[in-house]
């Protein structure tokens, strides 16, 4: 260790944290926590190396501190954040852009000197009496050509807790690495507290700060804007991607499990809070992982990994009939953190969760009673949209044999999808890899939900589910997409899904399992299968093979009439989406590549002639 740093370190660290510290011989990583001591000034420092001890001494931390509350089940606490820190931020939340430094007028950004000025005036002394953690993680699978190191400080026991849940240990991956200066790095701090939650939310601030590869945190404890190596560092990986001709996606990784024993892996990019985390978890399949997925092109196929080994998923709606398995971690005993829920008695309750709930008891909100209303006179739920769980993966009975390896697995399909109340229908296969990495990646719109702080119903554009977190110009990124098929030999076939289609009266089309179906019809279409129907916008499933798949998956009759309503094609409704679609990209995005104004051209002028041939609303049977 370099003599400028060890007379600070020495001073807040114990003799073990010095000599577990010094063990890791990277002059970097010694800067970056000399730097974060320097500026936040806690009173002690611990550095986790994730021996068992260690990591038990986390889960006691988050308990003693406060930060978490023990639940009546063996292993179970509960964690409340701020009453206005329930979601990601997009607001505060900024790229810190060095001189030259262009990104696109669709992303937050605050200039580089100017940001950090601000942010670290913030954190200044905002540890003092505290104790600094200090956290190491390995986003995808240890000693994977895939996986990126991380290091986090953070001043809080529940956001060190939940990385360990959700994230592979790093300390040995750091000594692997030994003095390279490739790894993320994430300083957060609570800032200061009330009844342990943050009271400063108004200074909340999320700084990214893309040149340096570093994050800085300020004034929240909601995991989506403090656990580093979630959203935040998907943005410095997307950058590095970028650089080195691979993926970083907003994805989920599933085993579809076909005839004859026949596995094939399918990703998936959803918008929070539109059925990513339940398709990931659909019963007869198996998780590789439910939000975040490297993608790498290797000896002619897509191979991909997930970041993480754990999941911190939305809770509204979880139950014993609809998520047997998940239900079946969070009512066992083992490790679970459940936040933002309500308590009574000990027991955590949740909207949705097919109980009986308590007309009181505690929630975000403080001390609850059943009609309770806020400031601004708005009744608050028992628990809150956007409650969460998180726990690690290898919980779950179906986790899959594949998650771990290092090598990643075989990527035979690609889906898009987001809550879409009237045009797209609930499946749709592309005509091919352009096709669909435009015309269902990149135009990909979705209607806002309350895993973001705003209003909830509002149309909006998402692209490949990924425009909050793009850190690269957004054409530059669509053209990283469409190049990334180039020299596969295998090439994944790409769909889209829309679990959230309504008919006339505003009743969802669709049942809450039928997506047990489409993913098992995907599968057969990556092998050639069964065929499909050309439409205008895509190939769809013919109606004898979902009846088929119905039967076989759900045990239902699927109605010939049930099929007609949902897969009509609605053509006033996709002209209006590629209208808004190429308005973005001609106004907003100044280096879009041209062959996606030629693909929807394209389309555009398919569903003009299907206008003119059949009208507004066509009949699957015109197609057939």
């Amino acid at each position: 260790m370099e003599d400028r740093y060890a007379p600070l370190l020495k001073s807040k660290l114990t003799k073990q944290s010095f000599r577990n510290l010094a063990a890791l011989k990277n002059p970097k990583l010694h800067a970056f926590i000399a730097d974060s001591i320097a500026l936040c000034n806690p009173d002690s420092v611990f550095v986790c190396t994730d021996s068992k001890a260690d990591i038990a001494y986390m889960r006691r931390l988050a308990v003693e501190t406060g930060a978490e509350k023990p639940l009546n089940a063996p292993g179970h606490t509960f964690h409340f954040d701020g009453y206005f820190d329930q979601g990601r931020d997009k607001g505060s939340t900024k790229y810190l852009l060095a001189p030259g430094m262009h990104l696109g007028s669709s992303l937050n950004s605050i200039g580089k000197k100017e940001g950090l000025e601000e942010v670290r005036s913030l954190l200044k002394d905002s540890m003092v009496g505290r104790l600094m953690l200090v956290r190491f993680s390995c986003l995808g699978p240890v000693g994977s050509k895939f996986s990126i190191a991380g290091v986090q400080v953070t001043d809080s026991a529940y956001v060190a807790h939940s990385e360990d849940l959700l994230y592979r240990s790093g300390y040995q991956e750091f000594k692997r690495l030994g003095g390279s200066p490739e790894f993320f790095r994430v300083i957060h701090s609570s800032g200061a507290l009330k009844n342990c939650i943050s009271a400063d939310w108004q200074k909340r601030r999320v700084y990214i700060d893309l040149e340096d590869e570093m994050v800085y945190v300020i004034n929240t404890q909601y995991a989506g804007n403090t656990v580093g190596f979630k959203k935040l560092s998907l943005r410095l990986a997307i950058r590095k991607a970028d650089r080195e001709g691979w993926l970083a996606e907003h994805m989920l990784v599933m085993g579809v499990h076909g005839p004859n024993g026949r596995v094939t892996y399918i990703t998936g990019a959803f918008p929070s809070y539109c059925g990513k985390t339940s398709t990931a978890m659909i019963a007869g399949e198996t998780i590789v992982g439910d939000d975040l997925a490297y993608l790498r092109a290797v000896a002619g196929e897509v191979r991909a990994v997930n970041v993480e080994r754990g999941i911190f998923g939305i809770i509204k709606g979880v139950n014993p009939k609809d998520d047997p398995e998940i239900w079946r971690v969070l009512d066992s005993p083992g490790e679970v953190i459940f936040s933002n829920v309500l308590v009574a008695d000990g027991v955590p309750y949740w909207q949705g969760d097919g109980r009986e709930h308590p007309r009181e008891g505690v929630n975000y909100s403080g001390d609850w009673f059943a009609g309770k209303i806020d400031d601004e006179n708005r009744e608050i739920p028992c628990s809150h949209d956007n409650a969460r769980y998180t726990f690690r993966l290898s919980d779950l009975g179906n986790l899959d044999p594949g998650a771990d390896d290092p090598e990643g697995v075989v990527v035979g399909g690609i889906v898009y999808g987001g809550r879409d109340s009237d045009t797209l229908v609930p499946l749709l296969e592309s005509f091919d890899w352009q096709h669909g990495v435009i015309t269902m990646g990149a135009s990909l719109e979705s209607e806002t939900t309350a895993a973001t702080i705003g209003q909830a119903g509002v149309r909006t554009f998402q692209p490949m589910s990924n425009l909050d977190f793009v850190s690269i110009p957004l054409g530059r990124y669509v053209e990283n997409h469409l190049n990334f098929a180039g020299g596969l030999k295998k090439i994944p076939r790409i769909f889209a899904v829309n679990y959230f289609i309504k008919g006339n009266d505003a009743k969802y089309l669709t049942g809450m399992k039928d997506k047990y179906v489409w993913v098992k019809w995907m599968e057969l279409r990556v092998h050639g299968d069964v065929p499909a129907i050309k439409t205008p916008t895509g190939l769809i499933p013919r109606y004898e093979d979902l009846a088929g798949l119905f039967k076989k998956v759900l045990g239902l009759d699927y109605a010939l009439e049930a099929y007609d309503e949902q897969f009509k094609l609605r053509v006033p409704e996709n002209l209006s989406k590629l209208d808004r679609i190429e308005h973005i990209f001609r106004t907003q995005v100044t280096d879009t590549p041209a062959v996606l104004f030629e693909v929807l051209a394209g389309q555009r002028q398919a569903l003009l002639d299907a206008r003119a041939k059949f009208g507004d609303y066509v009949s699957v049977s015109r197609f057939a």
